[in-house]
């Protein structure tokens, strides 16, 4: 199912793959990669996540509550204070998610590793780290979902532009074996702990007494049915992003958090700062599905906005449960027919159901890569659609910022692009491109 399902096709790494064993040697290909990328190790302008377009800058930091497998792990994006120390997080956190993005593609970690760090080693994402928060009023609250193969960062684009307009968003990093890989932590042994003492290494930013444990994507194994796995893991997925809004509401009544990773920003100044009759919940791909799941098990998610969501891993006997508005955002290639007709089942004379296509976009048009490839490569690789990537986005994004004011009754002038939800606009197709049979609905 990776055609469907898969969160990233960068075959563009395979082939650098390939090409890194052959006679020509590392050092040429690094040389072709770049200039097929139209990315000289990450210091192209012109190859960048565009930063939010609202009138907040926007601050960004980590959050892991419970060191265990079983806590909650996410990024935070919020309104921050102007500030002239522009600390900018990397794109991709750490080597191990390198490692990860190989493992889901099934290539060798070694020199994929490399390759990755050359490509997308600078990249970074368009937010102050751990910059102070800055009150604007009670801020609306999105949890957001990633797609498979994918983690938390990696939609960067859609939770800068929210925080930009005044959302505290919280990206979740599943945890479900979806994610190209994550972590946690373990307990030392009193051992480990004595000898660590005994070298007088340096303290790390993580608890002396705890050890990092990653987890990566698990693949299907041979003979196992894809429908019983991904359901299970849906399952989790929308647990997990309740967890998350659960905690943030603690944070919000001022209850003191303690976080695993130690992060330098100050919790307590998120306190009184959320509506919480104002939270919707959003997802990319596995994340769609992920939508549907959690307005079905928690109310207070008071809307979802699905983006080109894979329906198969979902029980199709929720459907009648979900009674909150949902918007389907589609990409124009990705979608097809089985996959619409489920959606199409979700349609209500009682309740808002919305969808839009946009236009000469693919899959991969709503995650960060879009905007970090050559024009051309990218659309052989379909890491970009015909749409110029940042009209698409803006798309996406104006139409998901009207449907939220019209359904969490916000303030402000989002209602400017209400049009969008009805797909009025060249580049929209109102509802689908695809014709689905009345029968198989």
């Amino acid at each position: 199912m990776f055609t469907f399902t898969g969160f990233i096709q960068l075959a563009l790494v395979k082939k650098v793959y390939d090409l890194s064993k052959s006679t020509a040697g590392l050092r040429h290909n690094w040389s072709w990669a770049a200039l097929v990328m139209g990315n000289t190790g990450g210091h192209n302008t012109s190859m960048r996540i565009p930063p939010g377009n609202g009138p907040h800058q926007v601050g960004c930091t980590d959050l892991m509550v419970g060191h265990t497998i079983e806590g909650t792990f996410f990024r935070l994006y919020y309104p921050c204070h102007d500030s002239e120390v522009l600390e900018r997080p990397d794109w991709i956190p750490t080597r191990e998610y390198f490692n990860g993005l190989a493992d889901f593609m099934k290539i060798n970690r070694s020199i994929s590793e490399r390759i990755f760090n050359y490509l997308f080693g600078a990249c970074e994402i368009p937010a102050v780290w751990n910059a102070s928060f800055k009150s604007c009023g009670k801020c609306p609250v999105v949890i957001f979902s990633h797609g498979l193969g994918a983690f938390r960062t990696l939609y960067s684009a859609i939770c800068c532009e929210l925080a930009s307009q005044g959302f505290i968003v919280a990206a979740v990093e599943h945890r479900d074996e979806s994610a190209s890989a994550t972590f946690y932590f373990t307990e030392k042994s009193e051992v480990e702990q004595q000898k660590e003492q005994a070298s007088c290494k340096p303290s790390s930013v993580n608890p002396p007494h705890l050890q990092q444990q990653w987890m990566y994507y698990r693949p299907l194994k041979p003979g196992e049915r894809e429908f019983p796995l991904r359901n299970k893991q849906v399952k989790q997925r929308a647990d997990e992003c309740i967890k998350a809004l659960d905690l943030l509401i603690e944070i919000n009544t001022g209850s003191p958090v303690e976080n695993v990773l130690r992060t330098q920003f100050d919790w307590s100044t998120l306190e009184d700062s959320m509506d919480l009759c104002k939270i919707a919940i959003m997802g990319h791909s596995f994340g769609g599905a992920t939508v549907i799941e959690g307005l079905c098990k928690e109310v207070k998610f008071k809307c979802g906005i699905a983006l080109d969501a894979w329906m198969s891993p979902i029980d199709e006997e929720i459907f009648p449960r979900v009674k909150q508005p949902i918007f389907f955002i589609n990409s124009e290639k990705f979608q097809w027919a089985g996959n619409i007709a489920r959606i199409k089942k979700l349609d209500s004379a009682f309740f808002p159901r919305k969808m839009i296509t946009i236009r000469g976009t693919v899959h991969q048009s709503f995650p960060d890569f879009t905007f970090l490839t050559g024009n051309w490569l990218g659309k052989l690789l379909k890491l970009k659609g015909e749409l110029d990537p940042n009209v698409a986005m803006n798309l996406c994004n104006k139409a998901s910022l009207a449907f939220l004011q019209r359904h969490l009754s916000l303030e402000g002038d989002f209602n400017q692009w209400d049009t969008l939800i009805d797909g009025k606009d060249d580049n929209l197709i109102q509802g689908t491109n695809i014709t689905v049979l009345q029968s198989s609905i």
